[in-house]
């Protein structure tokens, strides 16, 4: 286990090192978790193993693939657009995006944003026998093979990886950029996210690696990293470290890429054409708790499981990311929600 100095009362550093005590030991899949009060770390400590086959220890600056935990990176790159006015929320997709299927028409960037396009989830079509990986242009080809859509543009909410990875090929085609490189360009090197990265494999590299694994009822973990949808890049190919999200919370709470207003509407609920909230914003599910804004995201794919949880009024982030298929991030991030009323 690895420490910082952290000015909390050791009866808090207790709870949270009992909740995380399943990853607490050298020879299992670890996990990196940071509590931001006020946008200063109060607590960051990493346990376990980041690869086993290397004995390699995770640390706060061991680097996840963050898998959904990526969409709101997406919305971001969408936002900036927009701010630049390369795009609107209300451009219809297939009037962006070269190849986008005729039967979703009149689906707009903002559904692709607020899961609620209608779009039939890509991972549909891909056989369990599928072994190469998809890119996100094969999942615009995948989009060709239905002609319907599950329900009117607007009119209901159902949570899209499909939305995500088009949304990802929208920025690259309105940018003139590689998703990727928009990423490093506009995000991750103003904000000084310097070990930060879309992967894409043999172009790309992850400076400080955790790798993936699936564990059984013995207890023995085999590495299972990545599978035939672990490539594609909008709904889930960033990798980065605790200490790097710190720097996007941080970001994000200052209004430092887009204006407030643009994060007002990005954190808050959507609103369907039956008139009822649909609970997610843009890369983001949003709630109201105890009368105060709640912001959370889940990211879960072969070999990694992630949780982030913010209260803006109280000031408080909590991210943890770890490197096993299963558990529940979330739950840990409520947990030590608890600890700081």
């Amino acid at each position: 286990m690895s420490a910082a100095t952290s000015p909390l009362p050791h009866s808090t550093t207790h709870a949270i090192d009992a909740f995380l005590a399943p990853y607490d030991h050298p020879g299992v899949p670890g996990a990196s978790v940071i509590v931001l009060r006020d946008g200063v770390p109060v607590f960051e400590r990493a346990y376990g193993s980041a690869d086993l086959e290397s004995h390699t220890p995770a640390t706060i600056t061991t680097d996840y693939r963050l898998a959904s935990l990526t969409k709101a990176f997406t919305a971001m790159s969408i936002m900036l657009l927009v701010k630049d006015g390369k795009l609107h929320l209300d451009d219809r997709a297939i009037d962006v995006l070269p190849g986008f299927p005729a039967y979703g028409r009149d689906i707009r960037i903002r559904n692709l944003l607020t899961h609620t396009s209608g779009l039939v989830d890509y991972e549909d079509f891909v056989p369990d026998s599928q072994t190469t990986q998809l890119s996100d242009d094969d999942v615009l080809r995948l989009m060709h093979r239905t002609d319907t859509l599950n329900f009117a543009p607007g009119s209901q909410y159902h949570y899209s990886n499909s939305a995500f990875v088009l949304l990802g090929l929208i920025v690259a085609h309105a940018s003139g950029t590689p998703f990727p490189r928009f990423l490093h360009d506009r995000i991750f090197a103003p904000l000084h996210m310097d070990s930060t990265v879309a992967y894409v494999k043999g172009t790309s590299r992850v400076p400080n690696r955790a790798y993936g694994y699936t564990g059984d009822s013995t207890g023995h973990f085999t590495r299972t990293d990545q599978s035939s949808t672990s490539a594609t890049l909008g709904d889930g190919g960033v990798y980065t470290s605790v200490a790097d999200m710190a720097k996007w919370s941080n970001a994000l709470d200052n209004a430092a890429l887009v204006d407030s207003a643009t994060m007002r509407q990005a954190w808050s609920p959507t609103m369907l054409t039956t008139g009822k909230e649909s609970g997610y914003g843009f890369g983001w599910f949003v709630d109201t708790v105890d009368g105060r804004l709640q912001l959370r995201h889940h990211g879960e794919s072969t070999g990694f499981t992630n949780g982030i949880l913010k209260y803006p009024a109280r000031k408080l982030t909590i991210v943890v990311l770890t490197n096993r298929t299963g558990g529940t991030p979330w739950a840990i991030c409520d947990s030590i929600a608890a600890l700081f009323p």
